[in-house]
């Protein structure tokens, strides 16, 4: 490796409060793995999706709640929280195999009236160790 390409890396690594190198390499592979899990698409994972939606939207509110009843083998926890007089932001935790998943926060998001929604993908744990 470069010595300045180690330099980028070392200073990134102190930024984020890392001990050493090994426990940054360690993250960066995880996180490689989880990716692969989700890419396979057949694998059971977990994640979350965050959505911000004006609360106002009546037709929204009760399709997503139509839908986690739908869905309730995927969505496994919802968090409501009210962001000021007319938005709120919905949390939910979603787990099966990551096709799934990215069909479930799919439908989810394209809903008329959610204004954004990401998935955030992680992994069960298992191999993680």
């Amino acid at each position: 490796m470069s010595a300045g390409l180690l330099e980028r890396f070392d200073r990134i690594i102190a930024r984020k409060g890392y001990a050493n190198r090994s426990e940054a390499i360690r993250d960066l592979v995880r996180d490689r793995l989880v990716g692969e899990e989700w890419e396979r698409g057949d694998g059971e994972v977990v994640g979350t999706l965050t959505l911000i939606y004006d609360h106002d939207a009546q037709a929204l509110l009760m399709k997503l709640m139509d839908l986690q009843h739908e869905m309730h083998a995927r969505v496994i926890s919802t968090l409501h929280v009210h962001l000021d007089a007319h938005h709120c932001l919905e949390t939910m935790v979603l787990r099966g195999p990551a096709d799934a998943v990215h069909e479930t926060a799919d439908k989810i998001i394209s809903l008329k009236g959610v204004k954004h929604g990401k998935l955030t993908a992680t992994s069960i744990g298992e191999f993680l160790t």
